[in-house]
């Protein structure tokens, strides 16, 4: 297995993973070919001994001051402990010990030791939030630790470690686990190890932490390009007793073609899926460097609940006050189809979930009673929860699609608009409450945090980094005079909200959907805020977690992405001249036009001839099916509709992973024109003229 990989100047190590499936393998020993099933049953053996002996460490030192020694990095006599976690366990003296009766090679022992040794590092963060919210929880009649003040807020964050750069949902969930654990013990828990149970061993077999002796990978030498072999030893007993109840097995499998021909391969971690083995390879691959900050162009985009995603682009220019630049164009993501099956199948699963705890009841009902449970209730329960499983399933093959979907249009979109950074909204600590039944619920159903790790894993290929903004006033505030917005219902919409933004200023008018303003926020303050780009090591990715009110400054709005305007006074745009010097070129005329009486040519011949002709006898006009002129009781009274722009039919309709899912075609950057024109919502006739027609 090669680990290391030629790096040329500018590139980084880029280390993912890629699922397979493996349906046969070859026994080396007898020569027998086993199918998927047998297959699936052998390495679930090696599962099951690895995690008794996972399970074995981690609860004997599911405490306190073992949990505090591990994370310390030190060991008893203040030496450094090794980085792999199964050396470090060895090194305390917590190695696993193998019953009498069994025979398993050190290479398993160290295979459980390793993941024990994870489990338990990993713990110890939880262990440092849980301790600070015990240790800041209110107290007296009045204290509630769901509705902290600001003091105690502030206090709790102190406690943490790094507690400005923690979520503050993180710190709600915890509360919430600590208050159920009072409510059902009378008590709040002293430590973690109190609070949680001791972890298992997750029903994997990591061979990263064996070598050869175990297992090797290589790709097949036949095919490197498609095709890889593993081999490992597998018990061929679930109990094997001597050395020659382990055979060598060669599993050969597809690679899946996300992997490149020139990446490195790992060890795999093996583990079962449906009765069929999964292998989840890790592979290094050569990547551009990407930067927190010197960015000069990006793009940015903005979360929703009808239209997923809502995104544009941004330029910072140049000169002594930079200035952040824009099209105001945006690009929408709407799997409005998707969503709406995932809604179906939310629906479906809550009422399973319904009849299986009425089943369980009448269970429970004749168990306290002392009476037998009815066959029949007992086969219904278990079909409907196999059903409810398959549904959970489903949803979340579903959520994952989508995931990759989004990602793979925000990606695109900044490839296409030769963009460095991605900025994306902060919103770890939104939660579903409070906000009625169906917006907790459509909150709940959300995949951000699906779609954030994704896009960062597609933008790490073609060196684009993803930085998180705060999202705090980014839909509150005009982008072109940062005024405060006027919310009301949408002037295309007569159903009640406050989808639309206006702007108050008499100079600005700013008027557009509250999204389209928001991307803008949230690209502008990304940009001016490069300087405060931070790394954070848990999820390593770019995060800006502190703004300067004094950096915000309003965006300008230009007709091409990067043109910058030049100094001095804005002049008018110049104007053909359409003055009818020659015949009228012959050219069809669109169906649905009228023709008689012929409509004015521009503004001033209407006025000069009037409303352009009368109308010839025929049938009385009918009314419009869509009334734009209604408005809520919230609808601002000089609104008016407007047309929706992207309308995809045909095969554009249906194209992508599910129908109805589709996004706005991203055009390529121009080239930019000498003279900048102002950003207009609607351009008027004079300033557009429409092409004479014939008369």
């Amino acid at each position: 297995m090669r680990r290391k990989i030629q790096l040329a100047e500018g590139q980084t190590q880029r280390i993912a993973c890629a699922s397979a499936s493996a349906f046969r393998g070859l026994d080396t020993v007898t020569g027998e070919v086993w199918g998927a099933e047998v297959l699936a049953e052998r390495v679930g053996w090696l599962t099951s001994l690895v995690e008794t002996l996972c399970a074995e460490v981690t609860s004997a030192h599911w405490n306190r001051p073992d949990l505090a020694q591990l994370a310390s990095g030190t060991d008893f006599c203040g030496a450094r402990l090794p980085s792999n976690a199964w050396m470090a366990v060895r090194t305390l003296g917590w190695s696993a010990s193998v019953p009498n009766d069994l025979y398993l090679p050190d290479r398993v022992r160290r295979v459980a030791e390793e993941q024990a040794g994870r489990a338990l590092r990993s713990a110890w963060w939880r262990s440092e939030i849980t301790d600070a919210v015990l240790a800041t929880w209110p107290a007296g009649p009045d204290g509630d630790p769901m509705r902290r003040t600001e003091t105690e807020w502030a206090a709790l964050r102190a406690a943490c470690p790094d507690g400005q750069a923690v979520a503050a949902s993180v710190l709600r969930a915890r509360t919430r686990q600590v208050t159920a654990y009072q409510a059902r013990q009378g008590h709040l828990p002293a430590d973690i190890c109190a609070l949680e149970a001791a972890p298992g061993g997750g029903r994997q077999v990591v061979l990263a932490a064996a070598d050869k002796q175990l297992c090797t990978l290589t790709r097949c030498p036949d095919d490197p390009a498609h095709y890889g072999v593993l081999t490992v030893r597998l018990p061929v007993r679930p109990d094997p007793r001597t050395r020659a109840d382990w055979h060598p097995t060669v599993i050969r499998f597809r690679l899946p073609p996300t992997i490149p021909v020139g990446a490195a391969l790992h060890a795999p971690t093996l583990r079962l899926r449906s009765g069929r083995l999964r292998l989840d390879i890790a592979f290094t691959t050569a990547a551009p460097t990407t930067r927190a900050g010197g960015h000069t162009r990006a793009v940015a985009f903005d979360y929703g609940l009808n239209t997923l995603l809502t995104g544009g682009t941004l330029t910072l220019s140049g000169g002594q006050q930079p200035t952040v630049i824009t099209d105001g164009r945006p690009v929408f993501f709407r799997p409005d189809g998707a969503l709406a099956k995932a809604d179906r199948l939310r629906i479906l699963g809550e009422q399973l979930w319904a009849k299986t705890a009425h089943l369980q009841s009448l269970l429970n009902g004749r168990a306290a009673a002392g009476q037998r449970p009815e066959p029949s209730t007992t086969a219904k329960l278990a079909v409907l929860e196999a059903e409810h499983a398959a549904v959970s399933r489903r949803r979340s093959r579903l959520n994952e699609q989508v995931a990759k979907a989004a990602a793979r249009f925000m990606v695109e979109t900044a490839r296409a608009a030769r963009a460095t950074v991605i900025y994306l909204e902060d919103l770890r600590d939104m939660e579903a409450r409070g906000k009625g039944r169906t917006l907790n619920t459509r909150l709940s159903s959300s995949v951000r945090g699906q779609i954030v790790a994704h896009t960062r894993h597609q933008a790490a290929a073609h060196g684009i980094a993803v930085v998180i903004v705060p999202a705090r006033g980014t839909s509150k505030y005009c982008p072109r005079c940062l005024s405060v917005f006027r919310h009301h219902t949408a002037p295309d919409n007569p159903k009640p909200g406050w989808k639309w933004a206006t702007c108050p200023h008499t100079d600005c008018g700013y008027s557009a959907d509250r999204d389209v303003a928001a991307w803008q926020r949230i690209g502008t303050r990304g940009l001016t805020h490069q300087h405060t780009t931070v790394l954070d090591r848990g999820s390593d990715t770019y995060v800006i977690r502190r703004t300067v009110k004094e950096l915000d400054q309003p965006v300008r709005h230009t007709p091409h992405p990067g043109t910058v305007s030049s100094p001095g006074p804005s002049q008018p745009r110049a104007v053909a001249d359409r003055t009818k010097a020659g015949p009228t070129r012959n050219r069809p005329v669109p169906r649905q036009r009228r023709r008689v009486p012929a409509p004015p040519a521009n503004p001033a011949a209407r006025t000069a001839v009037g409303s352009g002709g009368k109308r010839p006898a025929g049938r009385m006009p009918q009314s419009p099916r869509r009334h734009p002129q209604w408005r809520g009781r919230r609808q601002a009274p000089h609104t008016m509709g407007t047309p929706t722009r992207h309308q995809p039919r045909g095969a554009r309709l249906g194209a992508g992973f599910h129908l109805h899912t589709h996004a706005t075609p991203v055009p390529r950057a121009g080239r930019p024109t000498g003279q900048p024109r102002t950003f207009s919502q609607d351009r008027s006739r004079a300033e557009n003229p429409a092409p004479p027609r014939k008369t």
